[in-house]
């Protein structure tokens, strides 16, 4: 499994001890060390919608201005987005064999991993 977020993030953090203390192996991909890619956030557009992609609840969407969230209407402006700001991307994000398994942390999703 990979595990992609930053390792400041609380809700990472919460993740992380949690795989680690159920004995479950994750590669972890920080976002400000290793970036995002076009392809990455496509693969994952596939999968979720850009709405649960982009986290509009954290700091970092509250810090863009009203143009800037304003031009956040589809999958291409939020891969923009994104890739310029990987702090607004919803994390964690738990990733198996490049399916998303889980998009943010609670216990109870993690409970259900396969």
């Amino acid at each position: 499994m990979q595990l992609f977020g930053i390792p400041n993030c609380n809700t990472v953090k919460k993740a992380r001890d949690w795989l680690t203390a159920h004995h479950i192996a994750y590669e972890f991909h920080d976002f400000k060390k290793n970036g995002v890619t076009q392809s990455l956030l496509e693969a994952w557009l596939n999968q979720q919608p850009w709405e649960k992609l982009v986290n509009r609840a954290g700091m970092t969407w509250r810090n863009l201005t009203d143009a800037e969230k304003a031009a956040v209407i589809d999958a291409p402006s939020a891969i923009k987005l994104m890739l310029e700001k990987s702090s607004v991307i919803k994390r964690p994000v738990l990733v198996q064999d490049g399916k998303i398994v889980c998009l943010g942390f609670t216990e109870a999703a993690y409970k259900e991993l396969p």
